[in-house]
C-alpha cells in the first residue's frame, strides 16, 4: 500500500471527504480510513473503503494504515484538541505528505497549522455563513451549494497553467472561468491588482466551462494545492449525522 490517501474519522465529514474523492476519480482500494469506533469503522468498510479500527494520535496506528507512504492525509475528527494530536503525529512521521485537517473552531486553525497541517477547514463558521447568506440571497446559496456537491451542475477544478497561457490575463484562460490562482503556495484572488500576467507553474482554480477545453498541457483538475497553498476549513471521528 503506497500512495494512497488516509482518512482519519468516518463521521459526517471523513464520509463526505471519502465520497469526494472517489467522485474525483479515485478509486476505492486507494483510501484507508482510520476510526476509533468500530461501528464507523464496519460503515466505511461497506462502502468499499479499507478500515483500521483504531486511535489515528498514535504512532502505531497510523503505522498500521502506513502513514509513512501516503499521497495525502484527511483529518477529520470530531474535536480539535484530536485533530491537532493527529495532525502532530503524522506530520512527524510524514514529513512530505500534504495534510488538510477540519477544525470545529475559527481560533484553532492556526494551532492545525502549526502542527502541520497544509490547509485547515473550519467547517462549522463556513455553514453558518451559507445559512446566513441563503436567508438573504436563496439562490446565491443554492449556487454555493451546487458547488459544495460534486454530483450536481457545478464543480471546481484547479490545473496547471498551460505553456500557451503563459504571460496572457487570468481572464483569457481556456477551460475555465477563473476565480483564484495559486502563485508560490499563495492563493490570490482573480481580482487582485498584483496578480499580473500568468506565469509558468502558475495554478488557475474555477469552474469549468462545457464549451471549452482546458490546453492538453495544463495540468490536471482536481489536483491536491501546490506547495503550501492554505485553504480553510473540515471534522468526524465519532461525529454522525
Amino acid at each position: 500500500m503506497h500512495d494512497h490517501y488516509l482518512v482519519c474519522g468516518y463521521g459526517v465529514k471523513g464520509r463526505s471527504a471519502a465520497r469526494a474523492l472517489v467522485d474525483d476519480g479515485v478509486d476505492h482500494d486507494d483510501i484507508v480510513v482510520v476510526e476509533s469506533q468500530p461501528a464507523a469503522a464496519d460503515e466505511a468498510r461497506t462502502d468499499g473503503f479499507t478500515a483500521i479500527v483504531g486511535d489515528a494520535s498514535r504512532v502505531a496506528v497510523l503505522e498500521e494504515a502506513r502513514v509513512r507512504e501516503a499521497s495525502a492525509v484527511i483529518v477529520a475528527p470530531n474535536r480539535d484538541d484530536s485533530a491537532v494530536l493527529i495532525t502532530l503525529t503524522a506530520r512527524e512521521l510524514n514529513p512530505d505528505t500534504t495534510i488538510v485537517s477540519a477544525v470545529r473552531e475559527e481560533e484553532n486553525a492556526h494551532l492545525l497549522r502549526q502542527s502541520g497541517a497544509d490547509a485547515a477547514i473550519t467547517s462549522s463558521e463556513a455553514s453558518g455563513r451559507l445559512l446566513g447568506v441563503t436567508m438573504r440571497h436563496p439562490h446565491l446559496g443554492e449556487v454555493v451549494d451546487d458547488l459544495l456537491h460534486t454530483a450536481k451542475g457545478f464543480a471546481l477544478a484547479e490545473r496547471e497553467v498551460g505553456e500557451a497561457e503563459a504571460g496572457g490575463a487570468v481572464d483569457d484562460a481556456s477551460g475555465q472561468v477563473a476565480l483564484a490562482v495559486v502563485r508560490d503556495g499563495r492563493l490570490m484572488r482573480y481580482d487582485d491588482p498584483s496578480l499580473g500576467r500568468l506565469r509558468r507553474g502558475d495554478r488557475i482554480v474555477g469552474v469549468p466551462s462545457d464549451d471549452s477545453e482546458a490546453p492538453a498541457d495544463g495540468g490536471h483538475a482536481n489536483e491536491a494545492p501546490a506547495d503550501g497553498a492554505h485553504a480553510n476549513e473540515a471534522s468526524a471521528d465519532g461525529e454522525r449525522p
